[in-house]
């Protein structure tokens, strides 16, 4: 992980129990910046979701595993999505052996691969 640049927001830790979340991708930290400016309560509450529990059982319209043989699973892991708003959307793997999630994809639109 590369260090934060000046005024980069800092990050908090994981807490105890919880999962550490990370980004796939700059554009997925990018993304992340603009839902964060979008739609900040519903963002907040995702990356709570997220980072409490990645892999909700049951699941719900809003986060769920996706569905697809191209989607399901990427490099091996599970492939997960919070939608944030009606078009934003957060996609990210589930390390389970690291506690670790990977942020794929963030954004204010609906992702092109499920179009």
């Amino acid at each position: 992980m590369s260090p934060g640049k000046r005024g980069d927001r800092v990050a908090p830790p994981a807490e105890p129990g919880r999962w550490v979340l990370k980004f796939g991708t700059s554009e997925a930290g990018k993304g992340w910046e603009d839902l964060c400016r979008q739609a900040p309560g519903n963002t907040l509450k995702a990356w709570e979701a997220i980072r409490t529990e990645p892999q909700p059982f049951p699941q719900t319209d809003r986060h769920h595993r996706l569905k697809g043989k191209e989607l399901s699973t990427v490099n091996g892991l599970e492939q997960w999505q919070y939608e944030v708003t009606g078009g934003g959307r957060i996609w990210y793997l589930v390390d389970a052996a690291t506690k670790t999630v990977w942020i794929r994809v963030a954004g204010t639109g609906h992702p092109k691969a499920t179009d």
